[in-house]
């Protein structure tokens, strides 16, 4: 068995985190090989923010959970499943010492004429990213850093881009 496959192997999902930083250059290295995915038309679809201040990353772990236990509640799950729910959410936001947000931009996808074939663009933009984010995770692994990807941000994309001032381009449809 070769040794791609066993990192592959060990690699987890990691989602109790040290207190330790985790040195800028060491971050670099994960959005470096993030570049080394394939991507459609090489238009590499990505754009990544990197948080590691704690103000960010509890403005952000907040507005999420406003907007979860919204949602949660409108889904008449019990209040008290509701808030811990929540909070354990946040804590794993504030309690990294890193997060490294992806996000999508269609800037560089090529652009067609009828609904259809736009939406397949967005498709392989999307299937880019997921690309990308696996080879910071494996390249996490590979650090000996625990990562974990977080899905929760998709869900509440509002929220998200106006806490960190994430740019209209990013993250658009087209």
């Amino acid at each position: 068995m070769s040794g791609f496959n066993d990192t592959l192997k060990k690699r987890r999902s990691i989602r109790r985190y040290t207190h330790q930083l985790v040195p800028l250059e060491l971050v670099k290295e994960l959005l470096q090989a993030a570049a080394y995915a394939p991507s459609a038309h090489n238009a590499q679809p990505w754009r990544f923010l990197v948080l590691i201040g704690q103000e960010q990353k509890d403005a952000l772990a907040k507005a999420m959970a406003e907007v979860w236990l919204s949602e949660l509640e409108s889904d008449h799950i019990p209040t008290s499943t509701c808030w811990s729910t929540a909070k354990a959410s946040a804590e794993r936001f504030t309690a990294a010492p890193a997060l490294i947000l992806a996000c999508l931009t269609m800037e560089d996808m090529d652009v067609y004429s009828d609904e259809e074939r736009q939406k397949n663009e967005r498709d392989l933009a999307v299937q880019s990213l997921g690309a990308a984010i696996q080879n910071i995770l494996i390249e996490a692994h590979v650090q000996g850093l625990g990562a974990c990807w977080y899905c929760a941000p998709i869900f509440c994309k509002s929220a998200v881009r106006g806490v960190l001032k994430i740019p209209e381009k990013v993250s658009r449809k087209r």
